[in-house]
């Protein structure tokens, strides 16, 4: 049993899942790879919560289902990530916070409640691991990150650009966090860099957009042509260690590999792919993450939820192992 700092109430060994040779893996609570709460540890180093939400989605709702499935899909992860080498749960405390309560109903208001829950967390845990939700929440937790430590470098992985300035008039929707994070002064302008992109755009100029709002793009066809090993150096030569934010949009990955999302494109990355490129990442300074969209009504097989509950856990791995984690 773990002790606790009294001028912290932070466990000082961190408190990890719940043993699954005692307790079965199908049993209890589904907390993300059945970690303890964080009202029970009272402070963590990474504070896991879900983004029960939906409304900014322009095609396939159900996005707002995603937190508990992919939690649910996450049951069957183990303590030690011999890819990474590491026990993620062990050198750092990692807990479950639920989920932050978005209004379904008023977008602008929602996005309130992301921040001000995503502010709250992090004066708790230096550091969040969101499930979403749909990427309409990427804006605020931008706006929180870049908070606390200025302006950050964006690693994000995507099918679609999601620097799109409006739909229907909204300046605000899972296609433009982006642009709104990056008008706002969120983010690195000079460091930061899509993953995965792919498929039809609107127009040529929406690329032109995309680079003065301070994106390199490596599309799923440089990785074809050049290689997963050349995608990585590019994308770090870029980041160039600066505070890093990832965000993954579960449809970075082909259908094939994740059928359940809201607007998936033919062509991506494979779930191997993705995770090694994550794998890669541990020497950067990561200092939040998000993996959204996954829409549990279009999985089958829990495919999605298992391969988004996989790309957390190598993103929790990758933190441990970095530079923020001392």
């Amino acid at each position: 049993m773990s002790t606790h700092d009294a001028s912290t109430d932070r466990p000082t060994s961190p408190v990890g899942p719940r043993d699954s040779s005692r307790t079965p893996r199908f049993a209890g609570p589904a907390s993300f790879a059945l970690l303890p709460l964080l009202e029970t540890v009272g402070t963590a180093d990474i504070a896991v919560a879900g983004v029960p939400f939906d409304s900014g989605v322009s095609y396939r709702p159900g996005a707002r289902f995603g937190p508990a499935h992919v939690r649910e899909s996450s049951r069957l992860l183990r303590p030690y990530n011999p890819a990474q080498d590491i026990a993620p749960f062990a050198v750092q405390q990692v807990a479950d916070a639920g989920d932050i309560v978005a209004n379904p109903f008023d977008l602008d208001e929602a996005m309130e409640q992301v921040y001000q829950g995503a502010a709250e967390l992090l004066t708790r845990a230096p550091r969040l691991a969101v499930i979403g939700g749909d990427h309409t929440i990427a804006y605020p937790l931008l706006r929180a990150a870049a908070e606390k430590h200025g302006p950050v470098a964006v690693l994000h992985a995507d099918a679609h650009l999601d620097t799109w300035d409006t739909y229907f008039g909204a300046p605000l929707t899972h296609g433009t966090p982006f642009r709104r994070a990056s008008e706002d002064g969120f983010i690195d302008l000079t460091a930061s860099a899509h993953l995965g992109i792919r498929g039809p755009l609107y127009g040529k100029g929406d690329l032109d957009d995309d680079a003065r709002l301070g994106f390199q793009i490596t599309t799923t066809e440089f990785i074809e042509e050049h290689g997963v090993s050349a995608a990585i150096s590019r994308m770090k030569q870029r980041l160039a260690g600066k505070p890093v934010y990832i965000s993954v949009d579960i449809d970075v990955l082909d259908p094939a590999h994740a059928p359940g999302t809201g607007t998936p494109e033919a062509g991506g990355l494979t779930s191997r792919e993705l995770l090694r490129i994550i794998r890669a990442m541990s020497d950067q300074n990561i200092v939040g993450v998000d993996v959204v969209e996954v829409a549990p009504a279009y999985d089958h097989a829990q495919l999605t939820g298992i391969a988004a509950a996989h790309v957390l856990y190598e993103l929790l791995s990758a933190m441990g192992a970095g530079p923020a984690s001392g």
